[in-house]
């Protein structure tokens, strides 16, 4: 393909990779795979016919990479349609255990899929945040009560980045013997995440943010914690979740967490991800407007992992994960900042993930106490390169130029 003038169209730079990443090769090649119509997984793994056990046999595979990954059991693994569905689950199943329904506690920077089942679940609490986007352990414990159902708190923030004490949590909901639910989709493929060592009693997953296919996903389960399917008129998943599996789906998800979890891929992924967010950082120091948002980075003050921090990176290094870069632009409606990237060949984003349709300001920039209307965010995966952030350091100052000047001619 060419544009008007015959020329190729210039190379986009994807930076959008939090809301979802591109299709592993390695996916892809197992989803074409088990789709062929002649030598593929045509039948239902639920039937003791040959295409029927193939199919078992290959989600079953697929089941153990994607609990190798995580550190889990094979039978702790539940497929799903994504990590939406595996937080409804989770809410809606430990509900159910509770006379009435009881009560959920949620962090105020939660993703609207956590927020909004727990609010149809029961009676909830929001405990608040930092400017950084950080919960205290202590105030998520605190807010547990003798009828509260779950605890929800997730691994990293899906728009700023913040990494979480979940373990802390996680060990004071087992104490308090409250279930304690952990909402990984950001986190998963970006740090080492050990579902068994970690202790938490349910932990949700997506397929799509980690290079594998959208339409999948997994709720892991502590082994001995039962909770009500969500969905129910089949025996699928041990009867945990019903409706046939998508089996090409699961056995790419399967291959996309095999890679991951070989030759130290994930960690020289994730440390490639951290340069490239802060080569972004750096670039953008200069420009005048912007505002990073969320933990700042290590070595500065204030960060986790800098001299006379409290608090501790681990192995996120500055208590933020390693791909997601947000920055206030003060001044310049961020619809115009993404259009004008976009046209420059800059795919990005501004705001929750789930409201920009309704161009809604951010509940997570809101929590924090920071502009909830004018964010960028740029977002790193497998895929990106040096080059997508040279793209992007060239636009940036260009579009942020030019809105201006219309601003002052206006």
């Amino acid at each position: 393909m060419t544009d008007g003038a015959g020329a190729p169209p210039a190379r986009r730079a994807y930076l959008d990779h939090a809301s979802t990443s591109p299709l592993r090769p390695v996916a892809g090649a197992a989803l074409l795979a088990a789709l062929d119509p002649v030598t593929g997984l045509v039948g239902d793994p639920g039937r003791m016919h040959a295409d029927g056990m193939a199919a078992r046999v290959a989600v079953e595979s697929a089941r153990d990479e994607v609990a190798a990954l995580f550190g889990a059991r094979n039978r702790e693994v539940v497929f799903t349609s994504g990590a939406t569905e595996a937080i409804a689950s989770a809410a809606f199943g430990a509900a159910a255990r509770v006379p009435g329904g009881g009560h959920q506690v949620v962090t105020a920077v939660e993703h609207s899929a956590v927020r909004r089942a727990a609010e149809r679940s029961g009676e909830v609490t929001v405990v608040p945040v930092d400017g950084a986007g950080r919960v205290d352990a202590d105030a998520v414990l605190a807010a547990v009560r003798p009828d509260t159902a779950l605890v929800h708190v997730q691994w990293g923030n899906h728009e700023v980045g913040t990494v979480q004490p979940v373990a802390t949590v996680v060990a004071g909901c087992r104490d308090r013997g409250v279930l304690v639910h952990v909402d990984a989709a950001q986190a998963a493929g970006r740090v080492p995440i050990g579902f068994r060592d970690l202790g938490a009693d349910v932990l949700s997953v997506s397929a799509h943010k980690l290079g594998g296919p959208a339409g999948v996903g997994a709720l892991l389960v502590r082994r001995g914690v039962r909770l009500d399917p969500l969905l129910v008129g089949g025996d699928q998943e041990r009867a945990r979740r019903a409706g046939l599996e998508n089996v090409a789906g699961v056995v790419a998800f399967g291959a996309a967490c095999a890679e991951l979890a070989t030759g130290g891929r994930l960690a020289a992924e994730a440390a490639d991800q951290r340069r490239l967010a802060d080569r972004v950082i750096a670039g953008v120091a200069g420009l005048g407007g912007l505002t990073l948002y969320g933990p700042p980075p290590a070595g500065s003050p204030g960060s986790p992992s800098s001299p006379g921090s409290s608090g501790g990176g681990g192995p996120t290094g500055d208590g933020r994960l390693p791909h997601i870069v947000c920055l206030g632009v003060a001044g310049i409606e961020p619809q115009a900042v993404l259009l004008g990237l976009d046209r420059a060949g800059v795919s990005a984003h501004s705001g929750s993930a789930c409201s920009s349709e309704a161009l809604e300001p951010s509940p997570v920039l809101a929590a924090m106490g920071v502009d909830a209307h004018h964010s960028l965010r740029v977002s790193l995966g497998w895929s990106s390169t040096d080059a997508d952030v040279d793209h992007l350091l060239a636009a940036l100052p260009r579009v942020l130029a030019e809105l201006r000047a219309l601003g002052t001619r206006a």
